[in-house]
């Protein structure tokens, strides 16, 4: 196979520092204006989960058209993200980067705007397609613009941006619920769409390798595509249909299938895609490895703790959100610490250590129960802040690195990828985790309550509430009933969620060994940024 060119050979002769004037091309602004179109992606993500159930009662809507509104818009973010960036890398990041803000903020315009659930989900659909320019050109602009010696700072910068804006997106979004109403949760989204484009327009510089592509392999698109709706469409669905089920597995054989033909084209293809001499790299390898379960502990994780929070110990949206604000802080401070950390020593080892902190931190939160008290929850959720903040900059300098600067797109495509899939899993895997306890405990717990027996289907039902943590009880339940259901609901959920945190520290734990493999990106050294800091 045709060795892939060095970053030396790629980078074009740029102008010197003191050739440049004016705003544009400053490294600082750059990631300022990249800052704020990652804020609106990254904020969208959880705030539209509190935005669903206002969403539901205005338009009457089912249940499955409420979640095709999460799951549209991550099929679409999920398929596209790869392809998206490798038109960062032909046509330049700075064209897709402003497109893709442009058109995320029209689209949640038009959300808000729709008279209907069917209208929500096909502008959700196209809010992901232009997420999904938006999130591997700012990784894109970073890479070209930033020296080697501070891309990490800016890394984290970025990655504190990412994890402040998804923890944040509950506070927001619950506040916005409450004192306005749904429709400004996509609405917020058009002011900081604007500024971000027009501080784009002024500031960002384009940077464009000689050797950039300059086809597209349409059947590489297509294949990797499919592959890749297949995966997440089962991932999706396997909580529902279950995971033995013959349509869950035949959407992981289609996905496994489209994936091998894939790879099979791409060795093929005078301009791939992906080149697979990227893998060659076992850094970057183990990098998208480790993003992935780094995603699958995160998001899982948050998932039961958004349930637990509101149901189990009957909190507001906004209070829930509030009590997440020791995550919040310190993976804000973490991140950008990490980077600084990373440029100065490498990544391997402050990730190794940092997914031992964070395994450690969802070891504790297993220890969750009915009572836990707020400090004991804001310790736990601050040391998994601590713990994440810097896998999420070293994983991400370790792919990107690693990569050659003409294929950042496609690199920054992959992390976000492996960030979407991981977090998708995760949700699932400790989805089905939660599944399975509360089948398993709940009809103990109902019995140990001394509660009169369901038949299956009842139980069933019952089985269906206990596991997002909330008691199966209605408005013809005998009152004195109310409070032992109430107590076996929250145990047996509780009971789920210590399994599905102890799931997650094993999968942390293994990702501590993956970390292991990884190291300073080998194309880092040459970067298209200049001096002006």
């Amino acid at each position: 196979m045709k060795s892939q060119p060095t970053v030396a050979d790629a980078t074009p002769e740029l102008p010197s520092a003191d050739a440049r004037t004016g705003l544009r091309g400053r490294p600082w602004l750059t990631l300022l204006t990249v800052a704020i179109g990652v804020t609106m992606v990254a904020l969208d993500g959880t705030i539209v989960a509190i935005a669903n159930p206002a969403i539901q009662d205005d338009f009457d809507a089912s249940l499955a058209g409420i979640q095709w509104i999460t799951n549209g818009y991550l099929l679409a973010l999920a398929v596209t993200l790869i392809t998206a960036g490798k038109l960062g890398d032909r046509f330049g990041h700075r064209q897709t980067f402003l497109i893709g803000v442009s058109g995320f903020a029209l689209t949640s315009a038009a959300i808000g705007l729709s008279g209907g659930v069917g209208l929500v989900v096909t502008f959700r659909v196209l809010q992901g397609l232009f997420g999904a320019l938006l999130m591997p050109a700012a990784l894109g602009l970073l890479r070209a613009t930033f020296p080697a010696e501070r891309l990490n700072m800016a890394i984290g910068i970025w990655g504190m941006v990412i994890g402040a804006s998804t923890a944040g997106g509950p506070i927001v979004g619950g506040l916005l619920v409450e004192h306005v109403n749904w429709q400004s949760c996509f609405f917020i989204n058009v002011p900081v769409g604007f500024i971000a484009l027009a501080l784009g327009i002024v500031i960002l510089r384009d940077h464009r390798a000689e050797n950039a592509p300059r086809s597209f392999d349409v059947p590489g698109i297509v294949l990797l595509s499919g592959a890749m709706f297949s995966l997440v469409w089962a991932i999706i669905k396997a909580p529902t249909w279950g995971w033995g089920d013959t349509r869950t597995l035949g959407f992981l054989t289609l996905a496994a299938v489209a994936f091998l033909l894939f790879v099979f084209w791409e060795t093929r293809t005078r301009e791939p895609l992906i080149p697979l001499a990227m893998f060659r790299s076992v850094a970057l390898s183990a990098g998208t490895v480790l993003m992935m379960l780094m995603a699958f502990g995160f998001m899982g994780g948050l998932f039961f703790v958004t349930f637990y929070l509101q149901n189990v110990h009957g909190m507001s949206p906004v209070d829930a959100g509030l009590h997440l604000l020791p995550l919040t802080a310190t993976m804000i401070v973490s991140a950008p610490v990490a980077g600084a950390v990373i440029t100065k020593v490498g990544p391997r080892l402050p990730m190794v250590i940092a997914m031992l902190i964070t395994a450690v931190a969802l070891y504790g939160l297993s220890e969750l129960d009915t009572g836990t008290s707020t400090e004991m929850m804001s310790l736990w959720f601050a040391l998994l802040g601590v713990g994440l903040g810097p896998v999420m900059v070293g994983a991400t300098e370790v792919i990107v690195g690693n990569a050659p600067l003409e294929l950042s797109g496609v690199a920054g495509g992959l992390q976000q990828s492996a960030m979407q899939v991981g977090g998708s899993l995760g949700t699932a895997v400790l989805g089905a985790v939660m599944a399975a306890t509360v089948d398993s405990d709940l009809p103990a717990a109902w019995e140990r309550e001394k509660l009169p027996p369901l038949p299956p289907e009842q139980m069933a039902k019952a089985s269906d509430a206990v596991e997002v943590g909330m008691a199966p009880v209605g408005e013809d339940t005998p009152p004195e009933m109310v409070e032992p259901i109430t107590r076996a609901a929250h145990e047996t959920f509780v009971s789920g969620m210590q399994h599905g945190f102890l799931v997650a520290a094993g999968v942390a734990l293994a990702a501590a060994v993956v970390a292991a493999f990884t190291k300073r990106g080998e194309n880092a050294e040459v970067a298209a940024g200049g001096a002006h800091i």
